[in-house]
């Protein structure tokens, strides 16, 4: 007897493919290779965008620097001759510029170097904030007035692009701010060991610069911007998304409003950035007058844009744990709160970590709600008010990405460069953020 019923059709064996099976294989193969094809071409993007990133900004973490010895002569940089700091105030970074004029041309002479170039062409390779540099060493130690310090100073831009590949012989000779020959007086010091090219970590923790001095400028006060911003986005997100969260799903009645919350808050996590901005421009701004362009204001923005994406995680997480967790302790009589808080939340804790920080790194690479709250402003120095509490609230800030957007407005090619810089270090910090979620999530998640 055999289980198969007879239909009057020759048997096949499962070992020969009939036509069916052969179309049915050549859709998976298609299908495969399709997949194959997606994955190839999004890493082939996304190495190109990488490639293209680092060929670019990898040069902003290196500086040309020009060694020179200069004299800092008493006669002009203090008159009075009693280190009066308000007397020495008053000699401005003309006055300093002279100095470096002249301890650069000591240096070329003293190196045998010949060039047609003016004093003042001469002076064009170093920075024009090098002569700031020197005033500040100077205030904050009036006794190195009288003698003869070496100062390691930055060179100009075209100086610092001529070595980085950005600017050429050919491209000097139709740049004003530069000429062939002042290259090639730059390649003569470099061959006496004046000029070199090594890591800046100025680029890290200098604030940014003007217009005129791509070289100065740095990161410093956009990444503190950054820092206040995502402390306030981690003190008012996380608890408020994980007490809504935990009431949403542990708590609240299932009824017509607890379903319309639920959608909107799925419909907020899929609302554009820049609506957030109008948001917070029209409360925090124009109805509650809070300062402008302050870190406080920036971090409650990104706290609204970042609320929804932290709920919804938090709920997942939540619904991952089994009911029997619940069960088990509400049998040996604890209360809901204490099922909830005692145990469900413990073990829903690395997926509300891992949640919160993908939206702090979400918030962290936000542009738009950001500019229109007026956070463009151009931070030149560190304010003294980033020490206390009122640098919270009251001073101007940056941040990393509203940084680069300003950089790259700037006609000068070294902010380009500088641009792509900035991209790099906030790749580094949006990897450094996504591998300690995953960290988490391995460390403490729980198999069921």
């Amino acid at each position: 007897m055999t289980d198969f019923p007879n239909t009057g059709q020759p048997r096949q064996s499962l070992l020969n493919l009939d036509d069916r099976t052969k179309k049915r294989n050549a859709a998976e193969a298609r299908f495969k290779a399709y997949g194959i094809a997606a994955i190839v071409t999004a890493m082939l993007a996304l190495a190109i965008l990488l490639s293209s990133v680092v060929a670019n900004g990898s040069s902003a973490f290196r500086q040309t620097f020009i060694t020179i010895d200069v004299p800092l002569d008493a006669d002009k940089l203090d008159k009075s001759g009693v280190r009066d700091l308000d007397v020495m105030k008053k000699v401005t970074t003309i006055g300093y510029a002279k100095l470096l004029r002249e301890g650069l041309l000591n240096a070329i002479t003293d190196a045998g170097i010949d060039t047609s170039l003016s004093d003042k062409e001469i002076a064009t390779l170093i920075s024009k904030e090098a002569p700031a540099t020197v005033r500040n060493s100077v205030l904050a130690n009036p006794s190195l007035v009288g003698e003869t310090l070496t100062f390691d100073l930055l060179a100009s831009g075209r100086i610092d692009g001529y070595y980085k590949g950005r600017v050429t012989l050919e491209s000097a000779a139709l740049d004003g701010n530069t000429s062939p020959e002042a290259l090639m007086l730059a390649d003569a010091l470099k061959a006496e060991g004046l000029i070199t090219t090594r890591f800046n970590w100025n680029f890290l923790t200098a604030p940014d610069a003007s217009d005129q001095r791509p070289e100065a400028a740095g990161l410093g006060v956009a990444i503190l911007g950054s820092l206040y911003m995502m402390l306030v986005v981690l003190f008012l997100a996380l608890p408020i998304g994980v007490a809504a969260s935990i009431y949403l799903e542990e708590f609240a009645p299932k009824n017509r409003w607890t379903d319309v919350i639920e959608v909107n808050i799925s419909n907020l996590a899929a609302v554009p950035s820049i609506v957030y901005g109008i948001l917070g421009l029209a409360i925090f701004i124009n109805f509650m007058h809070f300062n402008q362009s302050s870190p406080l204001v920036g971090g409650l923005v990104l706290t609204l844009m970042t609320l929804p994406t932290i709920i919804i995680s938090t709920r997942a997480a939540l619904k991952s744990v089994p009911p029997s967790i619940r069960d088990a302790a509400l049998g040996v009589g604890a209360s809901k709160m204490q099922s909830v808080f005692h145990h469900v939340l413990p073990l829903a804790a690395p997926g509300i970590l891992t949640g919160t920080i993908i939206g702090l790194a979400q918030a962290l690479g936000e542009t738009a709600p950001l500019l229109l709250i007026g956070m463009v402003a151009f931070v030149r120095e560190y304010p003294a008010a980033y020490t206390e509490n009122a640098g919270l609230f009251g001073e101007a800030a940056t941040a990393l990405p509203v940084q680069v957007y300003n950089w790259t407005q700037r006609a000068d090619p070294g902010f380009v460069e500088r641009a792509s810089g900035a991209i790099i270090t906030l790749l580094v910090f949006l990897l450094i953020m996504n591998a300690v979620a995953i960290f988490l999530r391995r460390k403490f998640e729980r198999r069921w």
